[in-house]
Formats: structure tokens, C-alpha cells, sequence
């Protein structure tokens, strides 16, 4: 039986690790042909050994000559674009923090990489799909950017708002051109961003008094998500939140 994105042509930032490596794989398992996105050859060449569909290309989102040269590729190798996956970003432990004490080079870096870079993907993103005749764009967000549950993290939470609120300004910019903008919100996740925090008992502790399901998510666990938002199924979504979060954001 085909897959649910048979035939979809996708490009995933930040594919080399953590949730966009997670659904990148699944968007090939699922059929699509898939354009993975980041800054590390050696960790795209492993992901595209791992499925068919799965070509590597190389794109730093801090630069958008390297983005649009991206993006050109994959319409070059593609013939367009369906489904943009913006996963890229950056979680900067023991820097980021309370305002009055932030670093501004941090804050920059947050915001450049968090927003700027959705931002930048989107911008060359959307070129592509237009072109294509209207498609699915998935922004990542976090429950940060929805509630003040990380008052560490201001610059963090501040630059993943951002990317809701560009969600919803897009949903309603583009849907006369057939293209849907959706945000899928994942809670903590094991990974690379937050494996820092979980092996202090005492912060993973606290992390987790605040999930009613008294646990932190997997990458896999967010990529059912991701295809239903990729596919036809969603085609009456725009401009929502998709929430996966253990039920972090109900309290």
C-alpha cells in the first residue's frame, strides 16, 4: 500500500538531529522524497543512508545566501516543493536566562537562529511552493512560546512566540495560494537540546512535575503529527497549533 505522503516532495530543516532528523525519516518511510536540511555533512550522509527518498543538502539558516542556494538545489533535484519543515534551532543551557542578566550575543544567536531562521526558510520556502501551486508549511514551536513556563530561557521563549505568531501571519497570507501554515509544539524531548538539563535529577525533576504524563517525549513520537500535517488529511488546517506536549501547556 502507498504511503500517506506518496508522491510529496518535502524539505526539513535542522534534519540532522533530534525531531527533524526523526521526521524526516518518517516522511520517507511514508513515500515522500525528502530534502534534509542542515549545517553537518557527515550526519546528513548517515540520515540519507537510512532511507530511500533522502537526499543531503547542506544550509546554515543563519545565512541566506547558503538557504537560498538550498532551496534551489532542491527544486533542482525535486521539480518543486510540497511540505516545508522548519526544525532548526538552537537551546543555549547555562547562557540563556532572566532578562536583566542576558547576554545580547546571546540573545542574538537565539533570536537568528529560533526566528530569524524560520524566517529565512520560509522566505525561499514559500518561493517554492508557490511555484509548485500550494503546499503544507510546518513550523516547530515550543510550549515556551505559548505559556511562561521557562523563566531561564527568556530569550528562547521569546524567539519560539515569534515563530507562532509568523505562523498565523502566514496561515492568513497564503491561503488564496493554496499553501497551508501550521505550527506542531513539541514538549521536552529527548535529545541533544535538553540531555544536559535531564541529567541533573534534581532539574529533570522539576521538568517533569510539570507534565501531567510525568515523562519527556520522544523525536518519533511528534512524526504522526508531522505527516497528518503534510498530507491531504489536514487540508481544511491553517494557522493552528498542534500540541504534543504531555499535556505541559494544560496546567
Amino acid at each position: 500500500m502507498a504511503g500517506r505522503l506518496q508522491g510529496k516532495r518535502a524539505a526539513v530543516t535542522g534534519a540532522g538531529s533530534g525531531i527533524g532528523r526523526a521526521i524526516a525519516l518518517r516522511f520517507a518511510h511514508e513515500g515522500a522524497r525528502v530534502a534534509a536540511l542542515g549545517r553537518t555533512q557527515a550526519s546528513l550522509d548517515t540520515l540519507a543512508a537510512e532511507a530511500p527518498g533522502i537526499i543531503p543538502v547542506l544550509a546554515d539558516v543563519l545565512d541566506e545566501a547558503s538557504v537560498a542556494a538550498a532551496f534551489d538545489l532542491v527544486v533542482s533535484e525535486f521539480g518543486g516543493l510540497d511540505v516545508l519543515v522548519t526544525s532548526a534551532a538552537v537551546q543555549l543551557h547555562g547562557q540563556d536566562g532572566r532578562v536583566h542578566a542576558l547576554p545580547l550575543d546571546v540573545w542574538q544567536l537565539t533570536i537568528q537562529t529560533n526566528l530569524t531562521g524560520v524566517f529565512l526558510s520560509c522566505k525561499y520556502g514559500v518561493r517554492a511552493l508557490l511555484a509548485s501551486g500550494g503546499g503544507s508549511v510546518i513550523n516547530i514551536g515550543s510550549p515556551t512560546g505559548i505559556a511562561g513556563s521557562a523563566p531561564g530561557y527568556s530569550a528562547y521563549s521569546a524567539a519560539k512566540a515569534g515563530v507562532h505568531s509568523l505562523t498565523r501571519v502566514m496561515a492568513t497570507g497564503y491561503a488564496k495560494d493554496g499553501i497551508r501554515v501550521n505550527t506542531l509544539v513539541p514538549g521536552a524531548t529527548e535529545g541533544r537540546l535538553i540531555a544536559g538539563l535531564l541529567a541533573d535529577e534534581g532539574v529533570k525533576a522539576g521538568i517533569l512535575a510539570g507534565i501531567p504524563l510525568d515523562r519527556v517525549g520522544l523525536a518519533e513520537e511528534y512524526t504522526g503529527l508531522a505527516v497528518h500535517l503534510a498530507s491531504d488529511e489536514s487540508s481544511y488546517s491553517t494557522g493552528a497549533m498542534f500540541v504534543a506536549d504531555g499535556g505541559h501547556t494544560i496546567r
